[in-house]
Parts: structure tokens; sequence; C-alpha cells
């Protein structure tokens, strides 16, 4: 959520950056609304201090002995309070309003961030490793895993419909080896604390985090509760300090956890049907830092590479794009892209995003930290990072490591995770 103040001191920038977004810019309810509350808290601060004054004039008549004098002011002041009730009430309700439209806004672009409306405007940073290549046509992950015993499209269709999948035998091994692997480096290498949460959160957690109420139809809702299915554990991890004053010195907090993750994909019908790109249900290991605002662009660096350590580890060969101000989650204000080669479609795809993003969800969640030694307390920073999407990387891995003969190579770091098996063979 934006500053109110910040919105209300430079409007004619923050309606331009926010056309960045993909947002139209036009803020005047927005600065109706700030203008109005303004007056009511001005209305009622005078009133107040009126009443305050006349009331101690009260007090000085009664102790003159002008009775009369004192009981007309006293009946002519007894209607103060609903003044100032009355006042405080529609001061409420502009206060709604306009909680109600700063949640529609998205966060606003750093300056490093490249401008345009969409991935066109992405700027590659760099590359790691090289594309592998075959004396042979490579398949494409979902034909392998079938033809290797590991996956099975057909039955998890007929349990759930479209976009689920069944992994079976070493399949399920490989994904349980790799979610083991990814939480191993970022708790004992990166330093990061291990979170296990629940997969059914509040309205009011989902909305601390911004997925809703912008979001709503992109995710899943428990019918008959106030609780949602969770699109990423950015949720609730950022969540667990939501209401909360934190320590300076305990300050970043790292966080890291594997859920299985829900998304309607609203939208996207038609683009990635075919395998485990884009499905309602997959695992994800999450990375979220919560710092202080002047770390927080050193922190999204230092989160963005341990999320490439996972796949220098592997072997896989990927880049980093950092994205525009179009394509960037409307909670982010700067976001790096890890994009994995895939041999079957000959290009680079999303295996992770890492976003700083400021203190736009502190804001709507009330997260902060008290400097050191006192003063004010002060919005924290959040940032969060996908390191990795488990099923994304499991068919990563299978077609960057796949054979002529049919077979696929373990990456030789995942090999203690799967009882030594070093190929999968037909």
């Amino acid at each position: 959520m934006l500053d109110t103040d910040r919105i209300r001191r430079f409007p004619v920038d923050t309606a331009r950056q926010l056309r960045a977004r993909g947002h139209d810019g036009d803020l005047s309810r927005i600065h109706e609304l700030i203008g109005e509350r303004a007056r009511l808290q001005g209305a009622i601060s005078d009133i107040r201090a009126r009443l305050k004054a006349e009331n101690r004039r009260v007090g000085a008549l009664y102790r003159q002995g002008r009775r009369e004098e004192a009981d007309a002011l006293r009946r002519k002041l007894a209607g103060a309070p609903d003044e100032v009730s009355d006042r405080e009430r529609r001061m409420r309700e502009v206060g709604v309003r306009l909680h109600q439209l700063l949640l529609q806004l998205p966060n606003l672009a750093h300056e490093s961030v490249p401008v345009g409306p969409n991935e066109a405007a992405n700027v590659e940073q760099r590359r790691w490793g090289r594309p592998p290549r075959f004396d042979f046509r490579p398949l494409p992950h979902e034909v392998l895993g079938e033809r290797l015993g590991m996956l099975d499209l057909s039955r998890a269709s007929k349990l759930s419909g479209a976009r689920f999948a069944v992994m079976t035998g070493v399949g399920a091994r490989l994904e349980r080896a790799l979610t083991q692997f990814m939480l191993d480096v970022h708790t004992k290498e990166h330093g990061y604390e291990e979170v296990w949460l629940p997969l059914l959160v509040t309205a009011r957690t989902m909305t601390g985090t911004g997925q809703l109420p912008k979001f709503e139809e992109d995710v899943f809702k428990a019918r008959g509760h106030d609780l949602y299915l969770i699109p990423t554990a950015e949720v609730p991890l950022t969540n667990l300090h939501a209401d909360e004053i934190l320590v300076e010195e305990d300050l970043p907090k790292r966080y890291v956890a594997a859920t299985p993750c829900f998304r309607s994909e609203a939208g996207a019908y038609g683009r990635d049907t075919k395998g485990l790109i884009r499905q309602h249900q997959f695992d994800k290991v999450e990375l979220v830092k919560v710092a202080r605002a002047m770390d927080s662009f050193d922190e999204l660096e230092s989160l963005t590479r341990d999320a490439e350590r996972i796949l220098r580890l592997l072997q896989l060969p990927y880049r980093v794009v950092l994205l525009s101000s179009g394509d960037m989650g409307a909670a982010a204000t700067k976001t790096y892209d890890l994009e994995v080669w895939l041999p079957s479609a000959g290009t680079y795809r999303e295996i992770s995003s890492c976003s700083n993003c400021g203190d736009y969800q502190a804001r709507r969640a009330s997260i902060r930290f008290r400097p050191r030694p006192g003063g004010r307390s002060q919005y924290c920073h959040t940032l969060n990072g996908s390191a990795l999407a488990v099923g994304r990387t499991w068919l990563a891995v299978v077609e960057n490591y796949q054979q002529g003969d049919g077979s696929v190579v373990i990456p030789e770091v995942l090999r203690p995770y799967m009882d030594g098996l070093e190929v999968i063979r037909p």
C-alpha cells in the first residue's frame, strides 16, 4: 500500500509512476478523501480544544460564585461531544473508503527498473552455463516422464481435471529430493530459518501481501469459510510478523518454507497446457526476508544469488532478467526473474521471481521495527523469491540431463537424496 503522505506531497510524480505500472494515474478521488479526512481531523481537534477551554471557563465561573452563567454555559456545551462523535464516525467512513482505494494501487517501480508496458522492455542481466548440445532431438519432459514411469498426467486429469499432475516412483522421489536439497542449501549454507506453515489463510493475511482484493479470481477459496489456499508461501511467511514491531538488531529476518501452492491460473487457459509448466497445484521452496529500508536492495541481490546457487549446483543453464515496470507483480518495486534453459522449447523459461516489495506489504500488514536506541517505529521492507519452483526444476533436470537412449542422468548433488541412484532408465 502506498504512503498517503507521498501521494499528497507528490501528486504529479506519483501519478506518472503509477501509469508506468499500468494504472491510469487518476488519483482524484483519493486526493478528495485525503483532504476530507484532514478537514474532519482538524474540525475534531478544534472542537476538542474549544470544549477544553470552555470547560475551564465553567470551572472558573463556579469558583467565582457565578452559578447561573456557569450552568448556562454547560447547557451550551452539552452538544459538543455529539459533534465530535459525528465527525469521528464520518472520519472512520472516509478512512474505510480511502483504504479500499489504496488497496487497489500497485507499488511504484524503483528508479533502476526499466520503464515499459510488458516483457518486451525487460533487460537481461547475465547468463550462466551453456545449453546442452544433443546429437538427437530432445524430448519434452512430459514425454520423457511418462516413458520413464515418473509422470502420469492422464490419471491426474481423471482425479482432478486439467493442470494437475501425478508423479510416481522415481518421479516422486525426484520431487522430494529436489525439495530436501533446496531446503538443506538454504538453511545450512544461506542462513534461512525453516518454517512449516498452514496452507489455508484468512482474507486479511491474503490482503497483507497484496493478493486481495485485486487478484481474488486467481486464488482458491474454501467454501463457507474465510480461508484461502495459499498461492505461494510468501503469503504466510511475510505475515508471520503482521501487527508486530520488531527489534532492529533482529533484522533482517530470513525464512524458508517448502509448501504446495494453489493457483486458479485465471486468464492463462491455452498457454502452457502440456506438462508441469503451469499447474493449479505445485510445490515451491520460498525465501522471504524482512529488512530495514536501507538494506533491502542489497538483500534483494543476495536473495537472488541464493536462488541462483541452486541452479548452479544442479548445473542447469539459466539467465537473470530485470523485469520492466509493466511486467512486475503489483506488490514489487523491483524484480529479477531467473529463467532456466528448456531444450525441448529451445528457450529460457521462468523458474524463479525474486522481488523487493519495499514497504508496500509492510504497510498493508503493519510490520514495523523500532530503530535503536529508540525513536519512532518505521515500516520494514519485505522481500520474497522462489528458490526454486520444484516442479519446474524437476522438468528442467529431466530435459537437460536426458540421454540418447531415453534415460536421464541424476545431477551429482541430488544422488545422496536418491539413495545413490545415478541414472533413471526406461
